[in-house]
């Protein structure tokens, strides 16, 4: 799987990056604002998101339009998940930081176990 890396903190990034790839995927980025998780969109299949990024407190706008227009599953990290409330519709969980390696491999596996279901029902035979 290819997993966007949305955070501006580069500690941080390069954890879930190392984690991402320890999990055996593919970490894209990372990035830090909308306008360069949008650009890497495309060829992004999930999207590690905290809420607050570079450009002000804006990783719910950025998941909005990651799920709606680009079919990229959302899995928020974040220091302040009480900010989320209820959750996002379509994003697949909220993890609190600080996370651990498990806590994001198990988010990330689920993901795929749903992107292969989700692929298997919309198969053409």
């Amino acid at each position: 799987m290819k997993v966007m890396i949305v955070e501006d903190e580069n500690l941080i990034a390069l954890e879930l990056e190392r984690i991402v790839q320890d999990a055996g995927h593919q970490a894209i980025g990372p990035v830090s604002t909308i306008e360069q998780a949008l650009a890497h969109a495309p060829r992004s299949d999930v999207a590690l998101v905290d809420l607050r990024l570079a450009d002000g407190q804006s990783g719910v706008q950025l998941a909005r339009r990651l799920i709606d227009r680009h079919g990229v599953d959302v899995i928020f990290v974040t220091a302040s998940p009480e900010s989320i409330g209820n959750g996002i519709e379509g994003a697949l969980d909220v993890i609190a930081k600080p996370f651990s390696d498990d806590r994001i491999a198990g988010a990330l596996s689920r993901a795929q176990a749903l992107r292969r279901d989700y692929e298997g029902r919309n198969a053409i035979f």
